[in-house]
């Protein structure tokens, strides 16, 4: 497939060009390289692809880019950009998240309508479910987000929904349970419970260790991110991991894989919630779903990234700058 992915240079994102890459596929990737953390590691992530045959980087915000012409040749889009984090949405930055989720989903849908796209994959989030009504939670539960980051994400989602129903744009919004895996964002429980596993630095702990998250390794949230483009299947589905875990069996399962953490205790934060779990019946129905990495093989794959990263030394990525746009392809 051809296929156009935003957000390129993140967590998710660079895991899924690597994976499109390897089974053929021709990419076209765009970030803005924002710093909500570090632009050094989105500029590591990239380094990654730059150099892959069939990939294309372009450099830029999506309110900003000609993205009808950008998606005039493209078999798929992928809309993983946006504004992420749940603590950091309250107060005056809730402007950013309104931009960066909603108006920039909106523009990449008119973009997708007039340009008549084939597939539109949508990274939408189980924060728009909050403390759910039952769990595991299907689709059909009333979302009730606890943060505002829920709320835009939510609202990107719903738009999705409206241009299918009412233009037919074919998307397919996927709600994503709790990513993790190597290369994930600084700000998120396993990527700091890893670093202070593997330098025997301190982890703070938000609330008692008893919030539980269904966790999904990123390899399984990407492999079925090309499988929903790849099916006909439209709507919204959510991509869990298939097991529940609390804070505390992830500390004491790190405690195993790398050396005992040095917990500090501290209170619950506004906008998280208790407890999230996936029914994941319909995306297994309508598109193959059936993630297969379990926590202690995810866990371990991030033990030995970290260590790996921690011996590299200096970050060698300067090869995109922060400055300027960077067009480089292979194909």
């Amino acid at each position: 497939m051809r296929a156009v992915v935003t957000g390129v240079a993140g967590f998710i994102g660079s895991h899924l060009c690597e994976h499109l890459l390897s089974r053929g596929d021709e990419v076209v990737g765009i970030d803005a390289l924002t710093d909500f953390y570090a632009p050094a590691r989105k500029r590591r992530n990239l380094a990654r692809l730059l150099d892959r045959d069939r990939f294309t980087f372009r450099r830029g915000d999506l309110l900003d880019l000609p993205l009808q012409s950008l998606f005039a040749d493209a078999d798929a889009v992928y809309h993983l950009a946006g504004q992420p984090g749940v603590r950091d949405s309250w107060g005056a930055e809730f402007a950013v998240y309104l931009e960066r989720n909603v108006l920039v989903t909106q523009h990449v849908l008119e973009a997708a309508r007039d340009s008549g796209l084939p597939r539109l994959v949508f990274a939408s989030s189980s924060s728009v479910y909050g403390d759910a009504e039952s769990y595991p939670t299907p689709e059909s539960v009333r979302p009730r987000p606890v943060s505002p980051y829920g709320v835009t994400k939510l609202a990107a989602e719903q738009l999705c929904e409206t241009y299918r129903t009412v233009f037919g744009v074919p998307a397919a919004s996927l709600r994503l349970f709790s990513v993790y895996g190597p290369r994930q964002r600084p700000d998120m429980a396993f990527a700091r419970l890893v670093d202070a596993a593997c330098t025997r630095r301190s982890f703070p702990l938000y609330g008692d260790g008893g919030q539980s998250r269904d966790f999904t390794y990123v390899g399984d949230v990407v492999t079925a991110m090309r499988s929903a483009a790849l099916s006909s299947w439209t709507g919204v589905a959510n991509l869990g991991g298939g097991s529940e875990v609390t804070m505390n069996q992830a500390i004491a399962l790190l405690d195993e894989l790398a050396t005992p953490v040095d917990v500090v205790s501290g209170p619950d934060l506004p906008g998280d919630a208790r407890r999230t779990a996936a029914d994941i019946t319909l995306a297994r129905d309508a598109f193959g779903y059936r993630p297969d990495t379990d926590i202690r093989t995810g866990l371990a794959a991030m033990v030995r990234a970290e260590r790996v990263l921690q011996r590299s030394g200096p970050d060698d990525s300067a090869a995109v700058d922060g400055h300027r746009p960077l067009h480089r392809s292979k194909a």
